[in-house]
């Protein structure tokens, strides 16, 4: 049975201080993840076409040691620029970090990840307000939207390592480790961005230990399914109608 919906507009936005809490965390939830696979499972199809899980770690890898410092930073934003060309800046990063690390064994994978995922965490809940307000571009849904890199920082690089996760887990079997407090928030988060994307009323039922109850505009159209599914299909990895055709930027 549904319980009493909490209004979106009571879900508080993700600040620096409590994404700089929930980041190491899960870091620290996909780096357990890939330690616990067998070698069979990194030559596994995700749900991203272009990556098995191998690449997939490597991408992982990337953000997160290019994140770590100044230095690594600055190389990424060039190497991204580049390889993206005319087209979104964020798929020519994802690309440059996957090409990047193409010849790292799994083991040197997991190991870099292990030193990268502390570092990386700590040195994006540093970057001074000045340079947080750096805007880019990016594309989601066909639309070009302005970003600020804090909300890249804050928002988007641990939303994306949660998905990620959770593609791995998919693409090899594994049960997602999943709890309120730190997924739960995650998903309220992607709920509450895609109320205001949409703006609609909604009276939303999501289910499993990451979900919860949410209402928007007093109540509408009533929609129900699991957190996860519903932040596969926000994300487009499977296919939405009405307002879950809405897509979030994970």
């Amino acid at each position: 049975m549904m319980t009493t919906p909490t209004p979106v507009d009571q879900v508080p936005r993700l600040g620096r201080a409590e994404a700089t809490a929930l980041a190491p965390a899960e870091n620290q939830r996909v780096l357990e993840l890939l330690v616990s696979l067998a070698p069979s499972d990194w030559t596994q199809a995700t749900d991203c076409p272009a990556w098995d899980v191998r690449a997939m770690a490597a991408h992982l890898l990337g953000a997160m040691e290019g994140f770590s410092s100044v230095p690594r930073f600055v190389h990424q934003m060039r190497a991204g620029a580049k390889a993206a060309g005319d087209g979104p800046f964020i798929d020519g990063m994802t690309a440059a970090q996957v090409s990047e690390r193409a010849d790292l064994t799994q083991a040197e994978i997991v190991h870099r990840l292990a030193l990268a995922a502390p570092r990386s965490a700590r040195a994006r809940g540093r970057v001074p307000a000045l340079l947080r307000r750096i805007p880019m571009k990016q594309e989601v849904a066909g639309v070009e939207e302005k970003w600020r890199l804090g909300y890249l920082l804050d928002v988007i690089l641990t939303r994306d390592i949660w998905m990620h996760r959770v593609d791995i887990s998919r693409a090899t079997g594994r049960d997602v480790i999943l709890t309120a407090d730190h997924d739960g928030r995650l998903v309220a988060d992607v709920v509450a961005e895609w109320a205001r994307r949409h703006g609609q009323p909604f009276t939303l039922d999501l289910e499993g230990p990451a979900g919860g109850c949410f209402t928007q505009a007093g109540g509408g159209e009533p929609i129900g399914l699991d957190a996860i599914d519903f932040c596969r299909i926000l994300s487009g990895r499977a296919t939405g109608v009405g307002l879950l055709s809405t897509e979030v930027p994970f």
